[in-house]
């Protein structure tokens, strides 16, 4: 999916992370939210300068929605704050990784995280999937 490019406008980024910065065409890089006590993975959300400037300034995760084009600080709305604990770049310097502490669900489904509903591959599928054991613990009342 691709969206409108974020505002071409100056960012208040370090310029010396700016620099280190690699970015899709768009302007845009991926920023993974893990939880940072128990490494559970819990989105993917995409961020320009801006975001992160905001994100590393405020203490709150802020993303770039391509749909919306806008910028969304997470938990404004829903209240699910994700409080960051830390920031790092990775070794291509094209994706961040943003530990932090989550207040509630992190996927706009109401789940914890977005990576929990839908697995390929794992001891989940092996046992049937997340949901299906689910379904069945549903179906057996």
């Amino acid at each position: 999916m691709t969206g409108t490019p974020p505002p071409s406008r100056p960012s208040g980024l370090a310029p010396e992370i700016a620099a280190r910065l690699k970015r899709g065409a768009d302007g845009l890089f991926p920023a993974i939210a893990q939880q940072y006590d128990t490494g559970e993975v819990l989105m993917l959300g995409w961020m320009d300068d801006e975001a992160l400037h905001r994100t590393l300034t405020t203490g709150r995760c802020t993303y770039w929605s391509r749909s919306r084009r806008e910028y969304w600080v997470k938990g404004d709305t829903s209240g699910h704050v994700q409080h960051v604990r830390s920031v790092a770049l990775d070794c291509d310097a094209d994706t961040v990784l943003v530990r932090v502490d989550q207040v509630g669900a992190a996927c706009h489904t109401g789940d914890r995280t977005c990576f929990d509903a839908d697995v390929l591959l794992g001891d989940a599928v092996a046992r049937g999937g997340t949901h299906a054991a689910a379904g069945r613990a549903a179906a057996d009342q």
